[in-house]
């Protein structure tokens, strides 16, 4: 009888995604590449929202990272077509995400800085719009 051992510390996935989710009354688009899951919302209010929803312990994101790390997936978050957020296989967290005690989820500084710009830019546009 042979003994055949597996790898069972990785378990590799594929996710073929496109769907609208709802979050505390905003919504985000889920689409994929395969290995990368992208999690977009149009503004940072929902965004912020989802957050909050979010379970607090430490240990679920830390449960969530591996999960993804050993099914070789990487989630990103992005608002604004920035991307603000990494948690996975591919996610690198740095002293800004130690900083902050987000670690094992990657925070992308110029993301941040591009989507309240964003959201900056739009909100004067909507303003200039009420006095046209």
């Amino acid at each position: 009888m042979s003994d055949i051992t597996t790898e069972s510390s990785q378990i590799p996935l594929s996710v073929n995604a496109d769907l609208t989710i709802s979050v505390d009354g905003g919504t985000a688009e889920v689409s994929s590449t395969g290995d990368r899951l992208f999690v977009t919302f149009q503004s940072i209010l929902p965004a912020i929202n989802a957050l909050r929803g979010l379970p607090s312990e430490p240990d679920s994101t830390d449960t969530v990272a591996a999960v993804l790390s050993r099914t070789d997936l990487t989630t990103e978050v992005r608002i604004h077509d920035r991307t603000v957020a990494v948690i996975g296989s591919q996610a690198n967290p740095g002293a800004l995400s130690e900083t902050l005690s987000a670690d094992p989820i990657e925070v992308r500084l110029g993301g941040i800085l591009g989507a309240l710009t964003r959201e900056i830019s739009d909100t004067v546009g909507r303003v200039r719009q009420l006095f046209k």
